[in-house]
């Protein structure tokens, strides 16, 4: 699925990477735990989250992911958006809540990739 689609689905604003949503991702997890995301996540592209600081686009960066959302509205400050622009990120922000965001994306066909399933 890509990137623009996603904003569609998700109602969301594009902070920075507009000219990235050509991007394609496979998977996705949603958690508000980095220390999850780094132990149970494998080859995911797209990240939800309602944690709003450095470490999430730090933990985005290590796995290789191509796509910070955050949810419930939330807006991360300029120097985690800049970060994320070094590294490459796209950064998103939507009003929806985490349960709903991922149901929305499980719906439209965007899996989690978990324990292997497509």
């Amino acid at each position: 699925m890509r990137l623009s689609e996603i904003k569609r689905i998700l109602n969301a604003e594009v902070l920075w990477g507009e000219d990235r949503l050509d991007r394609e991702v496979i998977s996705a997890c949603g958690s508000d735990f980095m220390s999850d995301v780094l132990a149970f996540v494998k080859n995911q592209a797209l990240l939800l989250t309602g944690l709003v600081n450095p470490q999430v686009v730090r933990t985005a960066d290590m796995l290789e992911m191509k796509c910070i959302i955050f949810v419930r509205g939330k807006v991360p400050g300029q120097s985690i958006v800049d970060l994320a622009r070094e590294r490459d990120i796209v950064v998103m922000t939507s009003p929806k809540r985490m349960y709903e965001a991922c149901g929305l994306l499980y719906y439209n066909g965007l899996r989690g990739n978990c324990d292997g399933d497509d």
